[in-house]
């Protein structure tokens, strides 16, 4: 009998030792993770006295957030397929010539290499093949039915149809001057005429105006006068009393002639001074003439037609 107490006692005591093991080790908190000391509570309860014994809640670990050794770049979005190949070998798009800012206006019947009348915006020129003209423009080729452009920053080449109506008509001989060139459908022509002295002094200055009557609106015209170097001398040409309000170029050819564009708001003329030019005459004792060369009236709807016009005499003396 009290060996058996013995091996119960044991048996107990073996028991009460594994429970205050386990107990410690579990309560006991891990190394290198200190835990906040709680204050005692009030009235705790004294040695004996029956108290249960609670663990801490202890809060899992939570799942992983981002992968461990990922990049912070931004995702890069990829382009659909065939598109980003197609952009890349694409090439830029070739350069092209600006619109054609030319037009032509008419043609320069007169002795020596072809001319041509060219009109941008409300000027006009004069132009020869050769000539280099503004916004990078050469003047290749004229022809009777077409003037080619060259743009030379590209060399690219554009032709401008020359219109039947815009050509100048030429003058017939004098002989048939009398005869009145009317074209069918367009009614009475324009009239042109001369006013000048009949008689002038050598050395003495004077006026010589081109003056137009017509019963249709004129806008414009470009036109050339002709005169002998030797016997007349150009001091200064201005626009007439019909394009005041207008605008007026004009260019003096050394050789004798003389070219003009000259443009305005649009009216029907009576008598109305087209051009004024101012001679000097240098040769006593001879009849100097002014030819008018060549003439294209632009009125509302196209070229007009109009009569021709005998040159302008006047006799020079001492």
């Amino acid at each position: 009998m009290g060996r058996k107490n013995k091996v119960l006692g044991w048996a107990l005591a073996a028991t009460t030792a594994a429970g205050v093991w386990l107990y410690a080790e579990k309560s006991s908190p891990p190394a290198g993770d200190p835990q906040p000391v709680a204050a005692a509570p009030k009235n705790e309860p004294r040695s004996g006295e029956g108290t249960t014994l609670t663990l801490p809640s202890r809060a899992g670990l939570s799942g992983p957030r981002g992968e461990l050794f990922g990049s912070n770049a931004p995702p890069v979005r990829a382009a659909p397929k065939g598109r980003a190949s197609v952009e890349a070998a694409a090439p830029p798009p070739a350069p092209v010539a600006p619109p054609m800012p030319y037009r032509v206006a008419g043609q320069v019947v007169h002795d020596g290499p072809p001319r041509v009348v060219l009109a941008r915006d409300d000027r006009v020129f004069f132009v020869r093949e050769g000539d280099i003209l503004e916004g990078g423009y050469r003047v290749e080729s004229i022809k009777s039915d077409a003037v080619t452009l060259v743009y030379t920053l590209l060399d690219e080449r554009q032709t401008l149809a020359v219109a039947s109506a815009l050509q100048v008509p030429v003058a017939p001989p004098i002989a048939s001057r009398g005869v009145k060139q009317v074209a069918v459908g367009e009614g009475r022509p324009a009239q042109l005429r001369w006013e000048g002295p009949a008689s002038v002094t050598a050395g003495n200055e004077f006026e010589v105006a081109l003056k137009i009557t017509s019963d249709k609106l004129v806008r414009g015209s470009p036109l050339q006068l002709s005169y002998d170097a030797k016997l007349l001398e150009p001091v200064a040409v201005r626009a007439g009393g019909f394009f005041a309000e207008g605008s007026f170029t004009y260019r003096v050819n050394p050789s004798g002639s003389i070219t003009v564009g000259a443009f305005g708001k649009g009216d029907v003329p009576d008598d109305a001074e087209f051009v004024v030019v101012t001679f000097k005459p240098i040769r006593a004792g001879t009849t100097a003439e002014l030819k008018l060369s060549s003439l294209v009236l632009q009125g509302a709807g196209g070229a007009l037609v109009h009569e021709p016009l005998a040159a302008f005499r006047t006799a020079v003396t001492q």
